[in-house]
């Protein structure tokens, strides 16, 4: 036998880990899960379109609830030069794999790393900075209402004025929770469904369902205001 394996036996292994890591992470939590595989190379690529729609530019970037890293892959290979991607996930497991990925990614030549891991919540992240595109792989089917409205808001206001936001939803999630889920965690589902459907109505510009996931999931893309509400008054006349 060989004693050396090429890069792609490495990356086979590294995202057959990925796997089982996922898998134990959801048996951990008891609560109702919102996947059961972590996101494919056809999902990634669908939230992280928003990048490659605005290179060559140097863009700020984040990602919340990075989990496995599967995304976050994709990110790094798609920065443009210059600029910077944050990494934002909360469990202490998760984070150091997230770290290690980060440390034996290929750094871009001539200039620093330019990722860095959070291990916090994304509504708890301290920071004055901005963002261009922010990834979210959050499964907010799985939080209290409050949670989301915390996460939401937290989110929005982490954007630059005319940034982005992508999020992915399960295909089919909410017939299969009508049929197995209690009482209170139906109430607390369709809360959760409300304030989305709350923002998709106010910010969303577009949604794409991704078959070629297991299983399929729409990908959402809402965008902040280039202009705020109390401005856009003020403009019309409208304002004091």
């Amino acid at each position: 036998m060989n004693g050396w394996t090429t890069s792609h036996d490495r990356v086979l292994a590294q995202r057959h880990a990925e796997g089982w890591m996922f898998l134990i992470e959801t048996a951990r939590d008891l609560r109702p899960t919102s996947a059961c595989a972590s996101s494919g190379n056809a999902l990634a690529r669908a939230l992280t379109e928003p990048v490659r729609i605005q290179a060559p530019r140097p863009l700020a970037v984040l990602e919340a609830g990075a989990g496995t890293g599967a995304v976050t892959r994709s990110l790094m290979s798609q920065l443009p030069r210059g600029s910077r991607l944050d990494v934002v996930e909360a469990d202490p497991r998760s984070a150091t794999q997230l770290r290690h990925l980060v440390a034996t990614n290929p750094a871009p030549a001539g200039g620093p790393r330019p990722v860095t891991v959070h291990q916090t919540c994304v509504e708890d992240l301290d920071t004055d900075d901005r963002y261009d595109v922010i990834v979210s792989g959050l499964p907010l089917t799985r939080f209290t209402p409050v949670q989301v409205e915390r996460i939401m808001a937290r989110s929005m206001e982490l954007l630059h004025p005319g940034g982005t936001l992508t999020y992915f939803t399960h295909v089919g999630t909410r017939g299969v929770r009508a049929l197995t889920a209690s009482r209170t965690e139906a109430h607390r589902y369709a809360a959760v469904n409300e304030i989305m459907s709350a923002y998709q109505r106010s910010y969303a510009t577009g949604r794409w369902t991704v078959w070629a996931n297991l299983p399929p999931a729409n990908v959402w893309r809402l965008q902040r205001p280039c202009v705020s509400p109390d401005d856009q008054g003020q403009q019309d006349g409208v304002g004091p």
